[in-house]
């Protein structure tokens, strides 16, 4: 097994992936591909892996549990996301929601933020998992977002 096999997995680059709820092998297999740390975006549900920060941290790597109601995503939950990604940026990365939804828009918007992507980039890899999908809550956060960008 390895990380790739993780729902919805997405390779940024040699640093950070992406991805839905891993299991507990898949968390293994992070650590042993070097991944320093795992950023969890999703509430605790039926799919979570059983004390997952337990596991990480036995795992020898760093866990940050943002959990992002995917109702109602804040401008604070993308700033708690800036203060967590921002000491990492030495570190390989797992980030992980539900799905790779709250992932995908919330690191794009990090990338055009901190690490000079355009918008057609943070597009595009949003559009990878999110075209298709009609979510109104999550189209004006990502938009509210960008505001405070410009």
């Amino acid at each position: 097994m390895s990380t790739q096999e993780i729902y919805n997995y997405r390779r940024v680059d040699d640093r950070v992936i992406t991805g839905g709820h891993p299991d507990a092998q898949q968390l293994r297999d992070a650590a042993h591909e070097r991944f320093g740390a795992v950023i969890n975006l999703a509430p605790v549900d039926h799919r979570s892996v059983a004390d997952e920060e337990a596991l990480v941290q036995s795992l020898g790597m760093e866990y940050h549990y943002i959990p992002v109601d995917w109702q109602a995503p804040t401008i604070a939950d993308f700033e708690a996301f800036e203060r967590v990604m921002q000491p990492l940026e030495t570190e390989r990365v797992l980030i992980h929601c539900a799905a790779n939804f709250r992932v995908t828009a919330f690191y794009s918007l990090y990338a055009l933020k901190h690490l000079g992507w355009t918008s057609a980039e943070a597009e595009s890899f949003r559009a990878s998992i999110w075209d298709g999908s009609d979510y109104p809550v999550w189209q004006e956060f990502i938009h509210a977002v960008e505001q405070t960008l410009t």
